[in-house]
Parts: structure tokens; C-alpha cells; sequence
């Protein structure tokens, strides 16, 4: 069309006329929408002005791809996290630290990062979703109570389950999961045991003035002695709760202590703080990868909506933050992973979650950045990485109740996971949980307990051990409209004690102020 018009002599008033009705029909558009701060109007392309496609991103340095000018107008740096302060103060601190130099081996050796279960075993591309039927979601959850009804029958010598309802002036011990008797949140005259298929799959009240120490949520599976005489409420006296998987048995060749430990850093979105989507903490912690070094980074990521006017999609913003990532480290001797979340708005919204997809990826980008799912269980250096990004300390904390446990709540949310074997228990999920039950069934359970469980959540960090298992909640990289923390970790795989005792092969873990 404008060849045509360039060779009349009114070409340049027909252009102009479109140009002018073009710039009307934008400022209509705009009339229908809130005008975002310092926004501009798109520019306009005309053979004389022709808008390159060609990208120029991997010719800028990390700094200069996240320029906020770049991909949105009239943004500055957000004022409270540039005056932040103490930073790079330690603030949780787990083992050994006196003396630790937090630097990783600078790439003399390549650390090894692989999927415990295998590339073929794992969830490694997209699938269809939201077209679950009632009654498969029934017999995933049938199948949970018969398989940990299994396994706790085995373990604590039990002959044989009752069903929950029936009549008995005798003690009887039945097998069932928690729930609640309405949709609102689980309390003490709330709770209901459902049994499985085998046992009627009927529900009955429970009363637990008898039990003189629990911790239950909705979901649990649990096994349960007590009285039932009238076969309408069951009074029970004691609970037997879940029993963790064993530990990753490495093979002879993984079992010889390393000589140098692996120093694993681990970081969480947002990676903006909310009043700007100024990208100066993410800067801030490439600039502490390529301080210290680190074998491997654990970066999980989602990028909340920004109230501001975005010149390129959401995904487009993605694979130019990863790029920075990705540039910032090179020569650094890092192995990147990265762990999609819910919250990714250009991602798939399901759980269990496909890992991200970057077919830009050079050859030897590829050896270095590993793109895993979520939830997944990795290898690194023979130790073994339970990862997730949903926060189930959040979700599991509105719910869970309990009564003179000595433990606290991260403690007892830890142990449920471990003990029910799954990297979310919670049943029903959180109403911001897209839960697909068929695929959870195979990619959401645990394959082993892990060396280290690493989880996210809003709620403040913390590293534990729970029987064996060394749990880290290293927080958010930015907290609102100032800075977060990360964590890092130095892990070293030792042989059994002379005892035959495992030994953790966390040797020290620290959540550290960005």
C-alpha cells in the first residue's frame, strides 16, 4: 500500500491523514483503559522509518538488558530498596560457619545436576489440563490411603484395620484421612476420619479429648486406635503418623568423600520490588554469583503484574531476564536451575508444573543451565535437592491443627511432608492451586526423603533439620518495596559413620540479606 501511494503526488497528505487517524483511534482506545504513569504512545513504522526486527540483546550487558527504559516507560528505581541497609548480613545460620569460606570451586571440576528419577521418568513437557473427572480424582486419593496404609501397617505390626463406623466395645484401630465436616477451616470439633475403599470409605466424627498430643491437617493419612461403641463418634486414645522414605543409597563411586565441599546458592522471586520493576536485585545477585562463585544456582522464579505499561509480553520480559542471568555468569563455573512457579504469569497455571521452555539456548549454554519442573527432585554432586516453589508452609499453616506438640509449625509442616511423602499433603488445595491429581500422582510424590528440601514461602526464613532432612526457607529476593534474602548452602557427601550412622552431607547453610 504505500508504494502505491509514494508514487501519486498525494502520497504524503494520504499519509498523513492515516497517521492522524491512527493516533485517534489510540487515543480512543486509551479512553477505555487507566493510563498508565510516563505511558507513550507505540511508534509507528513507515518505509522511510522501518522498525528493525533484529534482536540486539546479546550484544548488552546484563545491566543494560534489564534498563527498565527497555521495556517500560517513565519507571525509576525504587527509592526504599536502593536506601536499604545491612546488607549482606547473615541472618539464619545452620551447621558449621565458623571458618567457612562461602566460595565455590571456581569451575576447576564440573559439578554433576541430573534428575533423581531419571529425564525419561521425569515431567519434561507440557500436558492438557483442567479435564479431570470426579471420579479418577477419588481413586488417586483411595489409592494414597492404601499405599500409606500399607506402609504404616508394615511398620507398626498391625494385623488388621476396622471400619471406621462400626460398633465396638473394644479399642479398634482404623486407617483414614483427615478432613474437615464443612468448607470452613479445620478445629478440634471439626475433624472427620475417611476411611478407604477397603474399610467402607465411609467418614465418622472424631473426638480428641483422649489424645494427649496431635498435629492434624486435611489430607493427612493417619492410623488411629480408639473407642467407637455407638459407631457415630470415635474417641481416639493414640495416633500413629506417617513414616518417611529412606535416603538416597548413592553407589560406590559416590559414596568417597569429596575433597572440596559444593557450594549451592538458592534465590526466589520476585526479582523487582513491587512499587517498580526496576531490575537492580536481580543485578545485585549476579553480582554475588560472580563474587563467590558458586557450583550451582537454584533460581526460582515468577513475575507478579507490575501496575505499569509494559512495551513487550510477559514472555518476552522472561527469556530477556534469564539471558541477563545466563550472560552475567558466563565464565563464572555455575550450573544454573531453574524452577518454574504458579505465579509465573506466562507459564503454565498447573501443579505439578512443566519446566520452562528456551529453545535459544546455545550449545554451551545448554551443559550449564538445567530447566527442571515443579515440583522435582535433583542430584547434585550424589547429594539429593527436593525442590517445589509452592508455598506450602503458607497453605499447610492456615489449616494444620494440634495440641501440646513441642515442636513449632515449620517443624511440624516439614515432618508432614516427609512422613506423607509428598511435596504438597494438603487436601483439599489451596484455592490458588491448580492441582491436576492424575499427574500429581506420579510427579508430586517423593522418591526418596531428601538431603535438603528447599521451599519457599512468604513467611519468614529459617533452616532446620527434621529427622535427617536439612529444610531451608530462604525467603523472597525483594519483600515489597525492599530487599529479601537468598540462601547458600555447603554440601560435601561422606561416607557412613564407623557406626553405620548416615552422615548429613550439609556440612553448613545460611540465609544471607541481598
Amino acid at each position: 500500500m504505500w508504494q502505491a501511494l509514494a508514487g501519486t503526488g498525494e502520497s504524503g497528505a494520504v499519509i498523513c491523514c492515516l497517521i492522524k487517524a491512527e493516533e485517534e483511534e489510540e487515543i480512543l482506545l486509551d479512553s477505555y483503559s487507566t493510563p498508565a504513569k510516563g505511558s507513550q504512545k507505540r511508534a509507528l513504522t513507515t518505509p522511510e522509518h522501518p522498525q528493525s526486527k533484529r534482536s540486539t540483546s546479546s550484544m548488552l550487558s546484563p545491566r543494560l538488558l534489564l534498563s527498565p527504559a527497555s521495556f517500560s516507560a517513565g519507571l525509576t528505581p525504587s527509592q526504599k530498596y536502593s536506601s536499604r541497609g545491612a546488607r549482606g548480613e547473615v541472618v539464619s545460620t545452620f551447621g558449621t560457619v565458623q571458618g567457612t569460606r562461602w566460595v565455590g570451586k571456581k569451575g576447576k571440576n564440573a559439578i554433576r545436576v541430573e534428575l533423581l528419577e531419571g529425564q525419561d521418568q521425569s515431567l519434561g513437557s507440557s500436558y492438557k489440563f483442567m479435564f479431570q473427572r470426579l471420579r479418577d480424582i477419588r481413586n488417586v486419593l483411595i489409592e494414597k490411603i492404601e499405599e500409606l496404609g500399607e506402609e504404616l501397617r508394615s511398620h507398626f505390626k498391625i494385623e488388621e484395620f476396622s471400619p471406621v463406623t462400626l460398633p465396638a466395645q473394644d479399642p479398634i484401630t482404623v486407617l483414614g484421612q483427615v478432613c474437615c465436616d464443612s468448607n470452613g477451616k479445620l478445629n478440634a470439633q471439626s475433624v472427620l476420619l475417611e476411611a478407604g475403599q477397603d474399610q467402607g470409605g465411609k467418614r465418622v466424627p472424631l473426638d480428641l479429648s483422649e489424645l494427649k498430643e496431635y498435629s492434624l491437617f486435611p489430607g493427612q493419612v493417619v492410623i488411629m486406635e480408639g473407642m467407637n461403641t455407638t459407631g457415630n463418634r470415635l474417641v481416639p486414645s493414640k495416633l500413629y503418623e506417617g513414616v518417611p522414605l529412606p535416603f538416597y543409597s548413592a553407589d560406590d563411586q559416590d559414596t568417597a568423600e569429596d575433597p572440596e565441599p559444593v557450594m549451592v546458592m538458592v534465590a526466589c522471586g520476585p526479582y523487582t520490588p513491587s512499587d517498580s520493576l526496576n531490575y537492580d536485585p536481580l543485578l545485585d545477585l549476579i553480582g554475588v554469583i560472580t563474587r563467590d562463585h558458586p557450583d550451582v544456582c537454584i533460581l526460582k522464579m515468577f513475575y507478579p503484574l507490575q501496575k505499569c505499561q509494559l512495551t513487550e509480553s510477559y514472555e518476552a520480559l522472561f527469556l530477556r531476564c534469564v539471558d541477563s542471568i545466563i550472560q552475567g555468569t558466563r565464565g563464572v563455573g555455575c550450573h544454573l536451575v531453574f524452577v518454574p512457579s504458579q505465579r509465573d504469569v506466562h507459564h503454565h497455571f498447573v501443579y505439578p508444573q512443566p519446566p520452562f521452555i528456551m529453545p535459544g539456548l546455545s550449545k554451551e549454554d545448554k551443559e550449564r543451565v538445567s530447566l527442571v519442573s515443579d515440583p522435582s527432585t535433583l542430584l547434585i554432586g550424589g547429594v539429593t535437592f527436593g525442590l517445589t516453589s509452592t508455598d506450602i508452609f503458607f497453605h499447610m499453616g492456615a489449616e494444620e491443627i494440634s495440641s501440646l506438640t513441642s515442636s513449632d509449625r515449620f517443624t511440624r509442616i516439614v515432618k508432614h511432608m516427609l512422613t506423607q511423602r509428598s511435596y504438597y499433603p494438603l487436601y483439599p488445595p489451596a484455592e490458588e492451586i491448580n492441582l491436576d491429581y492424575e499427574r500429581f500422582q506420579i510427579h508430586g510424590q517423593m522418591l526418596v526423603t531428601p538431603d535438603v528440601l528447599i521451599v519457599p514461602s512468604e513467611l519468614r526464613y529459617f533452616i532446620k533439620d527434621v529427622i535427617g532432612c536439612v529444610c531451608i526457607n530462604p525467603g523472597r529476593l525483594t519483600k515489597g518495596q525492599v530487599g529479601g534474602t537468598y540462601g547458600r548452602l555447603l554440601i560435601q557427601r561422606s561416607p557412613p559413620s564407623a557406626d553405620g550412622k548416615r552422615q548429613s552431607p550439609c556440612i553448613a547453610s545460611q540465609v544471607v540479606k541481598i
